[in-house]
């Protein structure tokens, strides 16, 4: 571990900022990722242990000029909800001593995101190992299928150097 490397008991002391503080919601404040997306506004709607399904908002700031999500933020979501998909149903205390570096992530664009808001459904497939597949779609009004993607993510213990996945 360098010096600039945050210890475990730091890891999880700024995980714990941010965790949700309400059971309907996905994540409370303090993530950056998940306050440029407003995540703290996201509605659980159904969890089980390795899924979610979620009201999700869609910020002004995230949109082209057509009034859609920009394609490029999209990642943004996708990896935020896959990382708490394979810790949902989990206490803080039973992530255990590792963290999830994503390894792998594609994306299929179906129809367009245009809120104001959406439904975001994300399953752990598989575990292999270190490794966690995790299947997110975004979904309409309608249930209609705008947004496909898959990530691939390997568990890596806090005491590794980051950067060494």
């Amino acid at each position: 571990m360098s010096l600039s490397d945050p210890s475990p008991g730091e890891v999880l002391f700024r995980a714990r900022r941010w965790l949700r503080d309400r059971p309907d919601r996905l994540i409370g404040r303090g993530h950056p990722a998940g306050d440029f997306l407003h995540a703290y506004e996201w509605v659980v709607l159904a969890e089980r242990p390795g899924f979610f399904r979620l009201d999700v908002h869609l910020p002004e700031h995230v949109k082209n000029p057509r009034g859609q999500l920009f394609g490029g933020f999209t990642p943004t979501y996708v990896d935020l909800v896959a990382l708490l998909t394979v810790r949902a149903g989990k206490d803080l205390s039973e992530w255990g001593s590792s963290w999830l570096a994503t390894t792998n992530m594609r994306i299929d664009y179906f129809e367009p995101v245009t809120g104001p808001r959406f439904v975001i459904e994300s399953e752990l497939r598989k575990e292999r190992g270190r490794l966690r597949f995790v299947e997110t779609r975004f979904l309409g009004h309608d249930d209609t299928l705008l947004v496909f993607a898959l990530t691939t993510m390997r568990e890596v213990p806090f005491t590794r150097a980051l950067g060494d996945v």
